[in-house]
């Protein structure tokens, strides 16, 4: 289904929605979003430069099946993938990474994998693909030239090994900022995701939800800490910050099924839209169901 820029497919759809090819790509939007899963049971997302169908996946915490059904929905072709972007050691964001890179050696394809080296030596997963794929260096202030796009990669805050987000530049002028698993937005982040035209913002969690949620206190603090993750409310003040002619996409990121709904940030960000009378659409990102935007 597409309605305003948007594609979105049940797991249980019959028919797979393709990709518009690239010559009816619009000057200022050469890139696409893809969400193959956000949440606590993992995570997957692929930034397409649509003119040419080369892709980079940030993080892949999901299976191998996962990964080639959704890049089969969102009509991502998999030989284009030209590199996997490592966020942070947590295991919702790397445990798919040796299954889906060995099924994609299976079909000649060999993305190179950025991850920084304090997430490397913390991560047994990555720790096991020593040796068996290219692993390289990571940091944020990085600059990337990846699949005909320039990569950013900024600082975050959570607590995790080391951990960063990421702002792909297309040659156009196009951006996508990416941010999620983190407790507060640092400047280098903020700096990051200015100007984006599609926005993938961390809308973790509602604090009353969070307060009398049935999460033991110590992971309470945690959660709503610096180093956790952001709430509705961190979101839609970051998302106000943001607001610019630019932006026409938003996808609200890592929604706690414990201690938010997906209708809550949907609506706590498109009531940010409607008081400064922006435009820009917001969707919820989902566990189990692809979400594309372009």
């Amino acid at each position: 289904m597409r309605a305003n820029g948007l594609h979105m497919q049940p797991e249980v759809a019959a028919d797979v929605a393709r990709l518009e090819p690239a010559a009816s790509v619009a000057p200022g939007h050469t890139l696409r979003l893809h969400v193959f899963a956000s949440g606590s049971r993992g995570n997957a997302t692929v930034v397409e430069d649509a003119t040419t169908g080369a892709g980079v996946l940030v993080d892949c915490g999901i299976c191998k099946r996962d990964f080639f059904t959704r890049c089969d929905e969102a009509g991502f072709d998999p030989a284009h993938l030209a590199a996997i972007l490592v966020t942070h050691d947590h295991t919702d964001h790397t445990k798919g990474l040796g299954v889906v890179l060995r099924g994609l050696a299976k079909e000649g394809v060999e993305p190179v994998v950025y991850v920084d080296d304090a997430v490397r030596a913390a991560s047994s997963e990555l720790n096991t693909l020593e040796g068996k794929h290219d692993l390289r260096p990571l940091h944020a202030g990085d600059a990337l030239s990846l699949a005909g796009m320039s990569v950013h990669a900024f600082r975050t805050s959570h607590d995790a090994a080391s951990s960063c987000g990421f702002r792909f530049e297309a040659a156009d002028g196009d951006v996508v900022g990416f941010v999620t698993d983190t407790g507060i937005v640092t400047g280098e982040a903020h700096e990051g995701l200015t100007g984006a035209r599609l926005l993938a913002l961390e809308s973790n969690h509602d604090v009353q939800m969070l307060k009398d949620g049935p999460y033991p206190y110590p992971v309470k603090r945690r959660v709503g800490s610096d180093v956790g993750h952001l709430s509705n409310v961190q979101a839609a003040e970051e998302l106000a910050a943001l607001l610019s002619a630019k932006l026409e996409q938003v996808v609200a990121m890592h929604i706690s099924q414990n201690n938010n709904t997906y209708r809550l940030p949907v609506d706590t960000l498109s009531a940010v839209i409607k008081r400064e009378g922006h435009t820009a659409c917001v969707q919820a990102a989902y566990q189990s169901m692809l979400v594309s935007v372009s």
